[in-house]
């Protein structure tokens, strides 16, 4: 499996898009355009295999699942990981001859996924350093009135910096890694320490993502009952994700009428109380 520099540029282009406030807001950019689900689709469309494009997507989405940029500190860039570490994983699966749906495939994917990642934050920074000076830019034509100039700032002058620090590292790794990564089938055999060592790391890194997201959203031990209630019901019935959300939407719909029951008692209790104090 190879890039070709059209393919490489298409995700260079998506990687700007990813990370730009502009397109849509946040929301659609990087919270939706920028997440490795979605990403795997759109690098599988681009090189034509959207199933091992959504696998590998899927993969790595679980590791950063719960990643979050406070203050605009981030540990790892989803821009990168979604249509770099993608890209790659795909033709580093592909060489090796692996099913992407294996544990060996997973394991390839969010290794090099783990890697692009933490080589993004550099192009992140990069990308947050130079908009301070356009910022600085708009600041000083406020100043002096030219509010014109506002829309220059908004709409055109962070292409600059999204061009020099997500399409050019984009289409360069996407472009040259592809080779660099067919040429590590033989430099790097399926039954060497490099490759297993590799295949080990990627297994154990989806449970940091979910250890992460369990650590946000779990308060009470009676938390887990509801989380373990997927695992549960693919393990015994043998049910895909879909089946298992329809499911827990089932349940969660039920939990929430319960609760709307609840208070609506607990209104109108209070509400008896009031009139009792207003008789007395």
């Amino acid at each position: 499996m190879t890039i070709s520099w059209i393919q490489a540029a298409l995700l260079g282009l998506f990687a700007c898009l990813a990370s730009m406030p502009g397109l849509g807001g946040t929301s659609i950019g990087n919270y939706t355009l920028g997440r490795p689900l979605v990403g795997g689709l759109v690098c599988g469309l681009i090189l034509g295999d959207m199933k091992t494009g959504i696998l590998c997507g899927v993969a790595m989405q679980v590791v950063y699942i719960a990643l979050v940029t406070p203050g605009g500190t981030v540990s790892a860039d989803v821009r990168a990981i979604s249509y770099i570490g993608i890209p790659l994983a795909m033709v580093a699966i592909k060489t090796q001859g692996l099913d992407p749906a294996s544990v060996e495939g997973t394991g390839l994917a969010t290794s090099m996924g783990t890697l692009v990642g933490t080589v993004g934050t550099v192009l992140f920074y990069g990308t947050a350093t130079l908009n301070l000076a356009w910022q600085h830019y708009g600041w000083n034509a406020i100043t002096k009135g030219d509010f014109h100039k506002v829309y220059l700032v908004d709409w055109v002058l962070p292409w600059i910096s999204h061009i020099l620090f997500s399409f050019i590292p984009t289409l360069i790794m996407c472009k040259l890694g592809a080779s660099a990564v067919t040429a590590l089938k033989t430099a790097l055999p399926m039954d060497g320490l490099a490759m297993k060592t590799l295949f080990t790391v990627g297994s154990l890194l989806p449970c940091v993502g979910i250890a992460i997201l369990l650590k946000q959203i779990v308060e009470n031990v009676v938390d887990f009952i509801p989380f373990f209630v997927g695992f549960t019901l693919a393990a015994s019935l043998g049910l895909n994700l879909v089946s298992s959300a329809v499911i827990s939407l089932i349940f969660a719909t039920l939990y929430y009428q319960l609760e709307m029951i609840k208070s609506t008692r607990v209104a109108v209790a209070s509400g008896d109380f009031d009139d009792e104090e207003e008789d007395i």
